[in-house]
């Protein structure tokens, strides 16, 4: 284990012990190894009975456990429920309640001629509240963070920030700093806070835990990976991890390429006549099967089609197979 690691977890468990809330932060267009990291404490923490929040500057797309709950706003926790759903200018008439017996009705009436909308697509959060800690992810300073961090400096100062990261860029910038430079990837370094927690490991932690190995590792084929880390996938697998391709998180304003067809290119038929060899090659020319084959049948009918066309034949002369002399002018 690399030195101090064990003091550190010391230090992170302590700091997470002082307060009850907090937000997890990850760099803006994060990696396969930041989400899955994030994601992984995420769940264990929540596991702690901790309330947290997990955020990112950009809109993360990922199939991981836990990453529909990546936000894009600073709140941990908070007691303000919300309550989101696709929305296009101009498509609700209006919002309304009411009370019935003891349910509590929010109703949105959609503008007539557009469609109602679909409870499938409807996603509930909390907002506002204060976190006590924060625990950046993946990033080698602040400033990685985004707008994110540019638009909350106020809220983050003074908090007790918690970095756990990989970058050899790394400034160290955390109230307690779990960065090792030489590790495999920040996934492997939040295994061992998970597990200096003594949190236990579910399926759908080590199966994020996995992914984000697996990717930042190019499937364990990195110089980084040591027998360690394979100690680790080992645990892993053990606790139930589900090895499974991870769908990659594309950049902000990346536009998907358009498919594009080849129109056929018209060639001429082929003539039947053979074309001369190009100069400096040679060319032979051997019948396909079908022409070799070509009207065989039973060997009596060959040989009675070899014998009706010599009747309209010439025949061929006698002396066509002796040795030919040739015949000069007489001049010496």
């Amino acid at each position: 284990m690399y030195p101090n690691t064990q003091n550190t977890i010391s230090k992170i468990s302590e700091s997470l012990s002082k307060g009850n809330s907090g937000i997890i932060l990850i760099p803006q267009n994060p990696t396969i190894d930041a989400i899955a990291a994030a994601t992984s404490l995420y769940i264990a923490l929540t596991k702690a009975n901790k309330s947290v929040a997990i955020a990112c500057s950009t809109q993360v797309t990922s199939d991981l456990f836990g990453a529909d709950k990546i936000q894009q706003t600073l709140s941990a926790g908070g007691e303000n429920l919300v309550v989101s759903f696709p929305y296009s200018d101009g498509t609700i008439d209006k919002i309304d309640y009411n009370i019935s017996g003891s349910l509590f009705n929010l109703v949105i009436t959609p503008r007539p001629g557009y469609p109602k909308l679909n409870p499938d697509q409807v996603k509930y959060s909390y907002a506002g509240g204060q976190f006590d800690f924060i625990i950046t992810i993946d990033a080698p300073n602040l400033n990685a963070l985004g707008q994110i961090f540019t638009d909350n400096q106020t809220q983050i100062q003074g908090k007790n920030i918690i970095n756990i990261d990989r970058h050899l860029t790394n400034g160290f910038f955390g109230t307690t700093n779990m960065v090792n430079k030489t590790s495999s990837s920040t996934t492997e370094l939040v295994y061992k806070v998970i597990e200096g927690l003594s949190i236990q490991l579910d399926k759908d932690m080590a199966t994020n835990l996995y992914a984000g190995i697996a990717s930042s590792t190019n499937n364990f084929t990195s110089y980084s990976v040591n027998a360690e880390t394979f100690e680790t996938v080992a645990k892993l697998l053990k606790a139930g991890a589900v090895k499974k391709m991870i769908k990659q998180n594309p950049p902000q304003g990346f536009v998907s390429p358009q498919p594009t067809f080849n129109k056929p290119v018209f060639q001429p038929p082929k003539s039947p006549i053979s074309q001369p060899p190009q100069q400096g090659y040679f060319q032979t020319t051997t019948p396909s099967f079908e022409q070799q084959n070509k009207g065989q049948g039973p060997i009596e009918s060959v040989e009675h089609s070899e014998n009706a066309s010599k009747e309209g034949v010439a025949q061929t002369p006698q002396d066509w197979l002796k040795p030919k002399i040739f015949k000069g002018t007489g001049l010496v």
